[in-house]
């Protein structure tokens, strides 16, 4: 009873966790994330006047509206109209690079939106240093000499072009006017990666030592998503190791280093990432660290040379690095591992602790994708791939589950004639599986099985870019996300906006009915009150199914649905029906011996006669009919005929038939071995 409790106390604590968290922490930060996203909006509404107007009249503006003044931003707009920049467009690219410090500071992905609707804004990766939440990457030098000057976050670059494409680099230059020219080699491809080569050269006449670095800067603490399978935030791998640290990491430390050669460092979101990605045979040491600007948190991701180089007169340095900055696209990032030789740069993908599983299924969706060009009628195809994978196994537990099904009488009497003994009733079932050859465990292989297959599968569909804004058919037109409609507003009908944890769409429902269905295929437990608890089962799961994305609770049903037309057929033929017990068209499980009879055995009887013992059988797939009279009193689950005389003490039955005597007058008297 105690374990019954707990068993109860946990499902409730469970789901009251997942209410309270809902209720009291996801929907109160939902609401204000939507308020803050309304304030900004409504401020880049107001000032989208400043279109049209002279750079002249913009800087005075910005001046008088926030200024730079106290590390005061500006809209995002406005930021990108001060100062002279070089444009950026590629097929998959829009943005620009700030002249001012020489910053790759501008940039959206063409081919991502905000949205599921076509026409909203594009997702915006960078921003520059003076909008809010600013995000960007630069370049330097490091030069032993600090009266040396070097290029900072206000050098003034010239361009040798004014757009920025594939197969067309641009080339930045500034003169130091002390004998040090700085060259900025900037280079994009069709995709996410740019490559900047820094060069410097030395006009002078003395020797120095110069060391090139790079950094990733963000402003200001990003939302994240707080699940613990996904990480967001610092991000890296040094000497062969993925090194994950949370934002709050970075604070409480100051700082974190590392000293690695290869490898890279940067800052992933949850589909996004922007990378610093070092020269892969150089030493380097690397760095996150948090500052505080007045009460705004700053995040840098640093990488700088081991060793300097020295910079002798008239000669020339030069360093090149590559940054990725955009779409965590599975196939392109193993295509830039390959190409590049960048050391487990596809761990940026965060397919976690099943990435031998994740990943090969994450490539067999997407090549059945690739034909059918629907990825939840790839889920729905993988699905059934995977029940025939496992068909065999499957099948194995499923015949035991209906031989458990088939037992269900026989276990119910022995509950019941020793509900006062739990360990004799324990006792009596073992015997009874060890007879009939069940293995009441082997029912969980599907769910064994079924469990790294979900959990794999679920990483996939929440990680993965592809399966972002994917439709499926009908109102299912993202897979990553809940089925969006409701029971509770009758799936759209009452105009009224459920609350998310109220949110049940129609496939969660079809998820809750096909486990239903198949709860009512197993045996049930032979305990009422675990019988309850696992009723309750499908409702909960419902529940706590409908805020996960749409493609999962999607295979979830469509699996339960293969699984219930595999069980049935087996059930079929073996003869076993749906609600318990035995067909007698087909009744393919032979009870070898029946558990004892609980009822009384008349005096007189206990050795010989028409009456006597039979050896505690009740063979079910005998062909002799029993007479109705016989059928009332003899018990189905103890094999034993008896009457309906006065009671008489219980006798333990032998599981096996004792051979007759030689001699008998009837040849039916059967000898009697006490165990």
């Amino acid at each position: 009873m105690t374990d019954q409790k707990n068993l109860i106390l946990a499902i409730v604590l469970c789901v009251g966790i997942l209410l309270g968290w809902q209720l009291f922490i996801e929907g109160p930060r939902l609401a204000e994330e939507q308020a803050r996203l309304a304030q900004q909006q409504a401020a880049e509404q107001a000032e989208s006047g400043l279109e049209g107007l002279s750079p002249e009249e913009i800087a005075t503006q910005a001046s008088q509206i926030a200024g730079d003044l106290l590390g005061q931003t500006v809209s995002r707009d406005l930021a990108l109209q001060q100062g002279d920049r070089v444009r950026i467009n590629t097929p998959r690219l829009h943005g620009s690079i700030s002249l001012t410090g020489a910053r790759l500071d501008d940039l959206t992905l063409a081919d991502y939106r905000e949205t599921i609707d076509p026409t909203s804004p594009e997702i915006v990766l960078l921003s520059p240093r003076e909008a809010p939440s600013s995000y960007y990457a630069d370049f330097g030098w490091l030069v032993a000499d600090p009266a040396v000057p070097t290029p900072g976050p206000d050098t003034p670059w010239s361009a040798d072009r004014s757009l920025l494409e594939p197969g067309a680099p641009v080339t930045l230059r500034w003169d130091n006017g002390q004998g040090l020219l700085f060259e900025r080699i900037v280079a994009v491809d069709e995709n996410y990666m740019f490559t900047v080569t820094q060069r410097v050269t030395n006009t002078g006449d003395g020797a120095l030592t110069v060391s090139p670095y790079g950094r990733v800067v963000r402003h200001g603490t990003p939302d994240t998503l707080g699940f613990f399978i996904l990480h967001e935030g610092p991000y890296g791998v040094f000497d062969g190791a993925l090194n994950e640290h949370s934002y709050d990491d970075i604070v409480d430390e100051g700082t974190i280093a590392e000293t690695t050669t290869g490898g890279w460092l940067g800052f992933t979101d949850k589909y996004w990432l922007v990378a610093l990605i070092p020269d892969q045979q150089t030493p380097i040491e690397a760095q996150f660290t948090h500052r505080l600007a007045g009460s705004e948190d700053r995040y840098f991701a640093t990488f700088q040379n081991d060793t300097g180089s020295i910079l002798a007169a008239g000669a020339t340095v030069e360093s090149t690095t590559r940054v990725f900055a955009g779409a965590k696209e599975v196939r392109l990032i193993d295509a830039y591992e390959q190409r590049y030789g960048i050391e487990k740069f596809d761990r940026s993908i965060d397919f976690g602790w099943f990435y031998f599983l994740t990943k090969p299924f994450f490539y067999a969706l997407k090549t059945i994708h690739d034909f059918v060009g629907n990825f939840g009628v790839a889920i729905l195809i993988f699905t059934v791939i995977i029940k025939l994978v496992f068909f065999p196994l499957a099948n194995i537990s499923y015949r035991s589950m209906a031989k458990m099904k088939a037992l269900q009488p026989h276990m119910k009497d022995l509950q019941e004639r020793y509900k006062d003994d739990r360990q004799k009733m324990q006792m009596e079932l073992m015997e009874l599986y060890k007879r009939e050859k069940v293995n009441p465990m082997s029912g969980c292989l599907p769910i064994l099985i079924q469990i790294p297959v979900f959990f794999a599968l679920y990483k996939v569909l929440f990680v993965t870019i592809e399966m972002r804004h994917a439709p499926f058919f009908g109102w299912i037109q993202d897979l990553s996300v809940p089925d969006p409609t409701s029971l509770f507003n009758l799936f759209g009908l009452i105009p009224w906006d459920t609350p998310s944890f109220l949110t049940i769409g129609v496939w969660p429902l079809i998820m809750g009915i096909t486990m239903y269905l198949q709860q009512k295929l197993n045996p049930a437990p032979t305990d009422p009150i675990q019988a309850k608890v696992f009723l309750a089962l499908p409702f909960v799961f419902t529940f706590l199914l409908a805020g996960f994305p749409a493609g999962l609770v999607i295979y979830w049903a469509w699996n339960n649905t293969l699984s219930i037309l595999q069980q049935w057929v087996i059930m079929k033929r073996m003869g076993v029906k749906i609600g318990g017990g035995m067909e007698e068209a087909a009744k393919k499980i032979q009870l070898k011996s029946a558990p004892p009879a609980a009822g009384p055995i008349p005096a007189g009887k206990e050795q010989g006669g028409e009456d006597a013992d039979d050896g505690g059988r009740v063979d079910i797939s005998a062909d002799q009919p029993v007479a109705p009279s016989e059928t009332a009193s003899a018990s189905v689950t103890g094999g034993a005929k008896r009457t309906a005389s006065a009671p008489a003490p219980r006798t333990n039955i032998p599981s096996q038939p004792a051979r007759r005597k030689k001699g008998s007058g009837s040849g039916r008297s059967r000898s009697r071995r006490k165990r």
